[in-house]
C-alpha cells in the first residue's frame, strides 16, 4: 500500500453560510464517521485540520542566517485548510477516499501520492 496527502482547501474571504452550533455538531459527527470508517478500513494513518493562514510563518535561510517573516508562504486566496494521510492500494482508491472527505467537508480535496513511502 501507498501513502497519500488528501489536503482539504479552502478560500479566504469565500462567503459561506454561518456555522449554528447544530450546522457544527453535525459537521464534527460526519468527520468522526468518516474517521471511523477510514480506521476500520485500516486507511487512515493521520489527519489534521491547521489554523487560518495569518497565523503561518515562513522560514528562510540567506547567507546562513535564519530569517522568519509573518504569513503564509504563497499569497492566494486559496489555502491549506487541513489533510489526511491515507494507505490506499492505488491512486483511485485514494481518489474514492477523496471523495468522501469532498461530501463530509464540502470543500475540494487534492490528492497527492507520497515519493518512495510506503507502508510497513
Amino acid at each position: 500500500m501507498a501513502k497519500y496527502l488528501l489536503s482539504v482547501h479552502t478560500v479566504a474571504g469565500d462567503a459561506r453560510e454561518p456555522m449554528t452550533d447544530e450546522r457544527t455538531q453535525n459537521l464534527m459527527r460526519t468527520i468522526g464517521e468518516l474517521e471511523e470508517e477510514m480506521t476500520e478500513a485500516d486507511a487512515l494513518v493521520y489527519s489534521g485540520r491547521l489554523a487560518d493562514a495569518d497565523a503561518a510563518a515562513v522560514v528562510r535561510v540567506e547567507r546562513g542566517e535564519a530569517i522568519t517573516t509573518d504569513g503564509p508562504f504563497a499569497e492566494t486566496k486559496e489555502q491549506i485548510g487541513g489533510f489526511y494521510i491515507v494507505d490506499a492500494n492505488d491512486f483511485d482508491e485514494a481518489l474514492a477516499w477523496a471523495a468522501k472527505t469532498s461530501a463530509c467537508v464540502g470543500r475540494p480535496i487534492e490528492v497527492r501520492p507520497f515519493v518512495g513511502l510506503r507502508s510497513a
